[in-house]
């Protein structure tokens, strides 16, 4: 049986690089061919620390690149597209950018370019910022009312994906958290962040009205995972939507009190203060907390509590 191929756009970012190593963590049993894209972040320590997997340089905005991946690697089964423009003040200042990277239109029409197209399964990676914030658990069926540009790109994405496109899974994805990646990655990492303010000793100010269900990284690549193996085993093309969230709906305070309780910091540094007392530059939610039934029935998996994540990434950045 030929190895089947996975292409991981956005591979250098950080859900991306994850996907990357737990990929080659089980390359040994199954055999996969394993690419990834990367656009403006050096492939280079990816490249040595994964050296069986391809890179190709592609620009999402205007589809350059993909012809070589036509060419040096094939038509890939799966595509997981991580790739996004996603701090929400930079899609704020540049709304046109925003939605020609977040709304994957050159990788759809690259891949419809393939005789037998719908043989790829597109897993694209959307976000809780879809809802509006009024309400808390959101389910997959409550409307997308955005707040913000980010939020309006990924709405914009997922419509695009739906229509376009036969054989999806579209992942609305909480704040992503767990250990450092193999090459850093510029944006900083939420736990690392928490835990670097507190060790200062100094008083920080946290939101205690913004609510969110944080993940565990490896919880999002099992679900990749699970997802790919169904695809590949059963080969019924899919029209999946579902929420991908941690079980525990936490405000920015509550994060941090996690950080300070397993680290024994001081609670008291911990400042509570309201999101509207900050000028970000961006609307935010206020509480986009999802309800994750659909995705625990559907592939049988049970997300990881935020404290017990916490502690699994506190451990692993003490052990780097």
């Amino acid at each position: 049986m030929s190895a089947k191929k996975v292409l991981v756009v956005g591979g250098t970012g950080y859900l991306g690089q994850h996907l990357l190593q737990g990929f080659s963590e089980i390359q040994a049993t199954t055999p996969f061919a394993l690419a990834f894209t990367y656009n403006s972040f050096p492939p280079q320590p990816l490249l040595l620390a994964f050296p069986t997997s391809f890179a190709f340089h592609v620009d999402l905005k205007t589809g350059l690149g993909f012809d070589s991946i036509s060419q040096q690697f094939g038509q890939p089964d799966v595509v997981v597209n991580c790739a996004a423009l996603s701090v929400p003040r930079a899609c704020e200042n540049d709304p046109d950018a925003a939605i020609s990277i977040n709304v994957p239109s050159s990788l759809v029409n690259w891949l419809s370019s393939f005789a037998q197209s719908d043989n790829t399964l597109v897993i694209h990676i959307s976000t809780d910022q879809v809802y509006k914030g009024v309400k808390s658990f959101y389910k997959e069926e409550d409307e997308a009312l955005p707040v913000n540009v980010y939020g309006k790109s990924k709405v914009a994405a997922e419509q695009f994906i739906s229509e376009k496109w036969s054989n999806f899974a579209i992942l609305r994805s909480s704040i992503i958290f767990g250990p450092q990646t193999v090459s850093s990655v510029p944006k900083s990492l939420p736990i690392q962040w928490i835990d670097g303010v507190l060790s200062k000793g100094d008083k920080v100010e946290f939101f205690y009205d913004e609510y969110r269900c944080p993940v565990y990284v490896k919880d999002v690549v099992a679900i990749i995972r699970t997802l790919i193996d169904k695809w590949l085993s059963e080969g019924k093309k899919m029209q999946l939507l579902l929420n991908v969230g941690g079980p525990d709906r936490v405000s920015r305070v509550q994060m941090a009190e996690a950080v300070a309780q397993i680290r024994g910091y001081d609670s008291s540094l911990i400042k509570p203060v309201s999101a509207s007392s900050v000028d970000r530059g961006v609307k935010s939610p206020a509480d986009i907390s999802m309800d994750i039934t659909k995705l625990v029935q559907k592939l049988n998996i049970c997300p990881t509590p935020f404290k017990d994540g916490v502690k699994l990434t506190l451990a692993a950045e003490a052990s780097m």
